[in-house]
């Protein structure tokens, strides 16, 4: 289909029926189910005209973290969180769900507007409706502000790579789903182009126009990346380009410093030399446009299957909360001063919910105390008999190489 066709088809999009069957998603399911979602009306100026909806779990840890989910085209907030399990995620883990909400006097299909000037500016539209609503939740649930986060689908993927560029100290980590680079459309024909051709740019142009959008410098979030092999509606190479930005910002090497397989998919890993994770590939076999859904590490299933909801054996929404350091332990409520009390002080050293992260350790770190223990090949020879026990050389065992890295990848979870 030529470009100028697919310009005309969209023209014609909200004339077909069900376009916005997802508004009634939370009838349709099964047992009635329903998001916990609820609206806030007023939370500022609201640039961008755009919905909040929001879930607080009861008994929330102190200082809880936050989620920022952003739906798909022809999505609400309701049906995308009961599709992908988020506020289940919420209530389990013990951290608050953000879901803005499109607008159809906005976007006609529902669309976050990612490609649009006026609304993917630091300050303007729905860019700054999305962080005017963080800002109500920071200030009303007293979330710890290192722990804030977003993810998307689609034309929502998109609009998450707008907020991690343009408000890139709000997040410490973001997650994008089969979703576009920052910065590589301003208007329709160029999203279209984007969507069906992805252009291949060098990793430091697309760098720059992440580093262009605001005047922030360091340090950059975290960034996982989603796509399925068998998308048609957004090419499937877009996702190599959002890795190739990330890495470019991150001033990562292109190659990937570990590979894997999980859930049956292919998995791509960069860390920094802390060890931590700072950017990740998902990449889901045969899989069409969508979010993947399957059963988590833990054997539950978060989400239901739908429209651009597919079973696909991986839980990208467990796997996200996960990456984002939200899985480490099951949300506790903060104890009352009078129970405090009765506590050893030792119990004051272990967190509520402990924030471990699916890292990979450098491997450089690992290896170097015991490599510094192996005697070196000049070392003094053995004692000659008869010399004092003092003066001998302590033996040490020679370093199984195999053995550490072995112990190291499988302590990452990279094999088992």
């Amino acid at each position: 289909m030529s470009l100028a066709k697919n310009i005309e088809f969209l023209r014609h999009l909200p004339r077909l029926p069900g376009l916005h069957g997802w508004n009634g998603l939370d009838h349709m399911l099964p047992g009635g189910i329903r998001s916990p979602m609820v609206e806030t009306r007023q939370f500022g100026t609201n640039p961008g005209d755009l919905r909040m909806y929001s879930y607080v779990p009861p008994d929330l840890p102190p200082s809880p973290a936050l989620v920022v989910v952003l739906h798909g085209c022809g999505q609400t907030a309701a049906g995308y969180d009961i599709g992908t399990g988020w506020s289940t995620l919420a209530k389990h883990y013990g951290f608050v769900l953000l879901m803005p909400e499109q607008q159809a006097s906005n976007n006609a299909h529902g669309c976050f507007n990612w490609f649009n000037p006026e609304d993917t500016k630091r300050g303007h539209g729905e860019a700054c409706s999305i962080r005017q609503m963080i800002a109500r939740m920071v200030s009303q649930h007293r979330i710890d502000k290192h722990r804030v986060f977003i993810t998307g689908l689609s034309a929502g993927g998109a609009m998450t790579s707008v907020m991690l560029a343009t408000y890139p100290e709000v997040f410490a980590a973001g997650a994008i789903i089969a979703g576009l680079p920052y910065g590589v459309a301003s208007n329709v024909r160029e999203a279209l182009s984007g969507m069906l051709r992805s252009p291949a740019r060098s990793s430091h142009e697309l760098g720059n126009l992440v580093r262009n959008a605001c005047k922030h410098r360091a340090p950059w979030p975290r960034v996982s990346v989603w796509h399925g092999t068998a998308d048609r509606t957004v090419n499937p190479a877009n996702a190599d380009e959002i890795v190739k930005q990330w890495l470019d910002v991150h001033r990562l090497p292109p190659h990937p410093m570990a590979e894997n397989i999980v859930d049956g998919h292919p998995h791509q890993v960069w860390w920094n030399s802390d060890g931590e994770t700072v950017v990740e590939s998902y990449t889901i076999t045969d899989m069409a446009h969508g979010t993947p859904l399957g059963k988590a590490e833990n054997d539950e299933r978060y989400g239901k299957e739908g429209a651009f909801l597919i079973e696909a054996g991986i839980s990208s929404s467990y796997h996200i909360a996960n990456f984002f350091g939200l899985t480490g332990g099951v949300a506790k409520p903060a104890k009352s001063p009078s129970r405090a009390r009765q506590d050893s002080p030792s119990a004051k050293l272990i967190p509520l919910a402990s924030p471990l992260q699916a890292s990979v350790p450098d491997l450089t770190k690992v290896l170097q105390p015991l490599i510094a223990a192996k005697p070196a090949p000049n070392s003094p020879p053995k004692p000659k008999p008869g010399a004092s026990a003092k003066s001998a050389p302590k033996r040490r065992r020679a370093l199984d190489v195999s053995a550490v890295i072995t112990r190291a990848l499988t302590a990452a979870g990279l094999m088992k």
